[in-house]
């Protein structure tokens, strides 16, 4: 019964894969029929499919549809007023031309804390653009340090959609994955960004123009750089303030304060609030404009919230068919650590589907069961390893392959030697750090 169980969650998988890949279904409705394939084969009673699919959708996305919409709207403050220009510009004169690897770095990384990987590189592609005429250097050098910041942040910090979904199924703490989260992605980031862009820039020269989508500015002033700062910073703090609260040996009632504010849904909502005022009207916005940025950009996030949500449904259906459990025996019987074991699921689901979502969803999905009745794990770890797997290896069934192609004006094999093998650097070097912190904590 084990082995036909392991063989239906392979084909279930499978059907993941195909669907993304070779029968271009959305990955909500591959992850859907998956999970209804997984709960019939098992022998789920016909009531308790439908149940157990709606309880594992509304148990992910209960919290996260309000974080994912207040920090898609913060990205879109960023944006089009102009801030997360301004951050650049800021990090461009500290450094100097001589170390504009480095500016462009911690642009890409602070910029991408509340924007999408998307997003940023909409917003920073035109910098690096007029850099790169303006200094006459290959764009390599200045392109991929920001793509290395952008692209771990969005792979493993909070709030982005991968570490929150990976938070939720885990059962982790937000606070804790935040700060081992941002000690984690700064080597990966410096090594696969400034370091490896030195190395490479003199192997690969690419000969095509970038193409570029330059970000609307609705307001003609730029923010001041305080206040760009101020409003990336804002929800951090607030969370990193209520993880540090209880210790404070406060009063009970500014301790549940902090608490309160620190949640990630009411830290979020209170940057945006702060955003409107400070990025909107104080630079010229009228409300019409602002509700329209809003509109605009709630939009699109509908598809990954569908995603996360049949994520959450596959997993239900996982520890229901007494999946999770069989999996958790055999990873106990072949003393496979839950970090090792989620890192090598996302890796092979990314690779497959091309798809980061995808594959933190579905792997954190396999791994919870796992996890259920162990003691020991730090979950906090486990939910960056599983994200750090959902980096490698990215190739041509990755949108954001295409996206690097044609933004920095490279061929296919340019991108290859470059994105793919930047992204599979921060992949593993993230897992690296995440082993040896777990020997210590």
């Amino acid at each position: 019964m084990d082995i036909y169980l392991l063989i239906i969650t392979l084909l279930s998988i499978v059907i993941v894969i195909l669907g993304v890949s070779w029968w271009n279904w959305h990955a909500f409705i591959s992850l859907t029929v998956a999970s209804m394939f997984l709960a019939i084969m098992s022998g789920l009673s016909m009531d308790s499919i439908v149940t157990a699919y709606e309880s594992g959708v509304g148990s992910v996305l209960g919290h996260l549809v309000g974080i994912l919409a207040f920090g898609t709207i913060l990205g879109k403050m960023m944006s089009d007023s102009g801030a997360g220009v301004q951050i650049a510009n800021y990090f461009v004169r500290l450094f100097g031309e001589k170390k504009l690897p480095w500016a462009m770095l911690f642009s890409g990384f602070i910029i991408g804390i509340p924007v999408f990987f998307e997003v940023g590189i909409v917003i920073l592609l035109p910098l690096v653009i007029a850099i790169r005429k303006k200094t006459n250097q290959n764009i390599l050098l200045i392109g991929l340090p920001v793509i290395a910041g952008l692209s771990i942040v969005h792979g493993i910090v909070p709030p982005h959609p991968g570490a929150m979904t990976a938070i939720s199924i885990y059962g982790a703490n937000l606070g804790s994955v935040l700060l081992y989260s941002l000690i984690i992605a700064l080597p990966p980031a410096i090594i696969a960004g400034p370091l490896f862009a030195k190395w490479i820039h003199k192997r690969v020269a690419p000969k095509g123009e970038p193409s570029v989508v330059r970000p609307e500015s609705p307001s003609q002033q730029l923010p001041s750089i305080g206040v760009s700062f101020f409003i990336i910073l804002m929800p951090i703090l607030l969370i990193l303030l209520s993880v540090f609260a209880p210790y404070l040996e406060l009063p009970d009632v500014f301790t549940e304060f902090l608490v309160f504010i620190g949640s990630p849904v009411i830290a979020l909502l209170l940057a945006c609030f702060a955003a409107y005022y400070l990025l909107g009207f104080r630079q010229g916005m009228d409300k019409q404009l602002i509700k329209k940025l809003t509109d605009e950009c709630i939009l699109p996030i509908g598809s990954i919230i569908l995603i996360i949500g049949a994520g959450g449904g596959f997993k239900e259906i996982l520890i229901e068919s007494g999946v999770g459990e069989t999996i958790a025996q055999m990873a106990q019987h072949f003393s496979l650590s839950p970090i090792v074991l989620a890192f090598v699921v996302a890796g092979l689901i990314r690779v497959a589907t091309g798809s980061a979502t995808v594959a933190l969803t579905t792997a954190a999905g396999i791994v919870s069961p796992v996890i259920a009745n162990m003691s020991g794990v730090n979950l906090e770890l486990l939910v960056i390893a599983t994200g750090a797997g959902s980096l490698m290896l990215s190739h041509v069934n990755d949108a954001g392959f295409w996206l690097v192609k044609e933004y920095l004006g490279l061929t296919v094999k340019e991108t290859f030697k470059t994105w793919t093998v930047l992204e599979t650097l921060l992949s593993f070097i993230a897992f690296g750090l995440v082993l040896i912190i777990d020997i210590f904590i």
